[in-house]
């Protein structure tokens, strides 16, 4: 026998390659819902939206309040799909199941169940998203392309279990965004995918409309340790004043606890961040055992903050920390979420940040501090309202005025409704380190927006900020420039 023979006989044997290869075939899909498959066949996904099925695709034709997804079975197959999950019979391969919605529940967790990764889940007030992708980015380049992770941001009582129904047998790690708007929520997806490590990024007063206060948004966020798989960890912000309360969440659960932050006595800690180059930041962490020296590509303080939570997820989950820095180096920021663009106006480039995704105090404010830590010729900032904070809307819309002033905006354009607090504020007070108060619009909504910015007339070395709640639609705005400038 050869060297090269014998190398080969040695090589360790990894139990996960005699999982399959394929996500799903015939027979696992109606064993896992309890169904009746008409035909053999293999999947290579899985969708719920025939607009997004790609050829190889399983289609689930879920029923809600105003649609029912049978209706879309042909366009779904039209569009390459293999087979269906369906509640009636139908004239394509398919698994018939008693209820479709049930059905992809009872997939997601088959899912879980077979692949012995470690999972990850993420929950937050303000960057769950961004933290989510950074983790995966970690864990995907360690791996090397062996995580998985929500898309989008399928954070919710079907994303969730989408999400896991998607996980591939032979995934070393999945990571889960977990959202909510009301108590009693978070729990139920953290059941669903019963984490080895849960993360919590922040609490800030986003959809408090709905809880009532900070001490239910941080009781609701901390209900994701209650999923906890034996021995997990719970990763949490040091920096809250709501930490004490999250972490007896977590102790009462008896969990590993892993804190992150400024604070002295945090886990993984703060040292030293200092503004780099490309606008981004090089942080210093101490992890108790050890020191860390790494770059964020991404703007702000907050992302310095959310860098280490980053690290202490990594870490708990038996990643790669090295890893983790390259892919914190690297990442850019995401569609609605921090994507930057340099359009074309007079005289050359402006730049253009789209938050247009998501708003709430918290994230409003960060978003405001890195765009006056921007360097700039002029600086421009866009805001739609908040939504979901009830009574304490005009509060907080007001309240933007002070870190406006802060981040020296030149320029605001406010849209919507619950801005016409903010406008108010800005029409009667000196809010500017000097004293000045920039000159500012208010708008119904994103068309009149887009000429309010168009008539104002960005110029060479001009930075916008655009960001308010998705339903505001300024995600249209960020879309009209860019398109133009293409």
């Amino acid at each position: 026998m050869s060297a090269v023979h014998a190398m080969l006989r040695a090589w360790p044997a990894n139990p996960r390659d005699n999982l399959p290869l394929t996500l799903w075939n015939s027979a696992e899909i109606a064993d896992a819902t309890d169904g009746v498959a008409s035909h053999a066949f293999q999947a290579s996904g899985i969708e719920m939206d025939s607009r997004d099925v790609c050829p190889g695709d399983l289609f689930i034709a879920l029923k809600g309040e105003a649609m029912d997804g049978h209706k879309f079975i042909a366009a779904a197959f039209s569009k390459g799909a293999v087979a269906a999950i369906v509640d009636r019979p139908v004239d394509f391969p398919h698994v018939l199941v008693k209820d479709t919605t049930q059905a992809l529940i009872d997939l997601a967790h088959a899912g879980r169940s077979r692949c012995q990764g470690v999972r990850i889940a993420v929950t937050g007030s303000v960057g769950k998203t961004g933290v989510k992708e950074a983790i995966f980015n970690s864990l995907d380049r360690a791996s090397r392309g062996s995580a998985h992770r929500s898309v989008r941001s399928y954070n919710n009582h079907v994303g969730v279990p989408l999400s896991l129904a998607r996980l591939p047998a032979r995934a070393e790690y999945g990571v889960f965004e977990m959202g909510m708007n009301h108590a009693g929520e978070i729990a139920p997806l953290a059941d669903h995918v019963r984490p080895n490590v849960a993360v919590i990024t922040t609490i800030a007063p986003a959809h408090i409309e709905n809880l009532g206060s900070m001490e239910a948004i941080a009781d609701e966020k901390a209900q994701i340790f209650t999923g906890l798989a034996k021995g997990g960890t719970a990763v949490i912000p040091a920096d809250s004043e709501y930490t004490p309360r999250i972490v007896e969440h977590a102790r009462k659960l008896g969990v590993n606890v892993v804190t992150f932050g400024r604070s002295a006595d945090a886990d993984v800690r703060l040292l030293d961040a200092i503004p780099s180059a490309n606008g981004g930041s090089l942080v210093t962490a101490d992890l108790g055992d050890t020191r860390l020296c790494y770059s964020v590509a991404e703007p702000g303080e907050h992302w310095i903050a959310n860098s280490l939570g980053v690290m202490a997820a990594v870490r708990a989950a038996g990643g790669d920390l090295a890893s983790a820095g390259l892919a914190l180096a690297e990442m850019g920021g995401l569609k609605g979420r921090g994507a930057r663009f340099n359009i074309a106006v007079p005289g050359g480039k402006a730049l253009l940040v789209d938050e247009s995704y998501n708003a709430n105090p918290a994230s409003m404010r960060a978003t405001l501090r890195a765009i006056g830590q921007t360097p700039a010729h002029r600086r421009v900032a866009v805001l739609g309202s908040m939504m979901e904070l009830g009574d304490f809307g005009p509060k907080f819309h007001r309240q933007l005025a002070e870190p406006i002033g802060e981040a020296k905006i030149d320029h605001v354009i406010l849209v919507g409704d619950e801005m016409r607090a903010l406008a108010g504020q800005l029409g009667k007070a000196s809010i500017g380190p000097l004293g000045i108060v920039p000159s500012f619009d208010h708008c119904e909504g994103p068309a009149e927006a887009i000429l309010a910015l168009e008539e104002f007339g960005l110029t060479h070395g001009d930075a916008v900020l655009v960001k308010g709640s998705n339903s505001v639609g300024l995600g249209r705005l960020v879309t009209h420039f860019t398109n133009a400038s293409a």
